[in-house]
């Protein structure tokens, strides 16, 4: 299978597309998000889903500031950790437990106090892992601000 690459406009990030299509909705996923982390409202929105990529959203609270005037470590791991896990769950539909084996993360550039997109992008889907790689944006700019790999367990189906 070839794969081309892809520009996605406003946020600085080539992507490799590949030729399947999601299973799951943009619609789908952000309500399988909700119902599996139940208790409150989430600060994630599922923005875009295509082929082998998500684009999704932080909406920043009080809560995610850290002193200095910037957006906490933790605030864009879990951003990261549940943007690899959508676009996973993207591809192989509602299982809800898959879980984070491992998360590698680079803290770039001092992000603004305003919402963040993540662009995740599906680099293998194996029988028992899966692997994404997210690039962390604050919104209005095209400088990446955190990039991460994630690496799930999937499983048995």
């Amino acid at each position: 299978m070839h794969s081309r690459l892809l520009a996605i406009p406003g946020y600085g990030y080539a992507a490799r597309a590949m030729s399947t299509a999601p299973t799951m909705t943009v619609e789908q996923l952000q309500h399988f998000l909700e119902g599996a982390f139940p208790g409150g409202p989430l600060p994630y929105a599922v923005e875009s889903i295509t082929g082998d990529t998500i684009r999704m959203r932080l909406s920043v609270r009080e809560e995610n500031s850290r002193p200095g005037g910037t957006l906490s470590g933790p605030s864009l791991m879990a951003l990261a950790d549940c943007t690899a896990y959508l676009v996973i769950i993207g591809q192989l539909g509602p299982v809800a437990l898959a879980v984070t084996t491992s998360l590698h993360i680079d803290f770039l550039r001092k992000p603004a106090l305003i919402d963040v997109v993540a662009v995740g992008t599906l680099l293998k889907l194996g029988r028992q892992l899966g692997v994404a790689e997210v690039a962390m944006y604050s919104v209005g700019s095209d400088d990446v601000v955190a990039k991460a790999q994630v690496t799930y367990s999937i499983p048995p189906r």
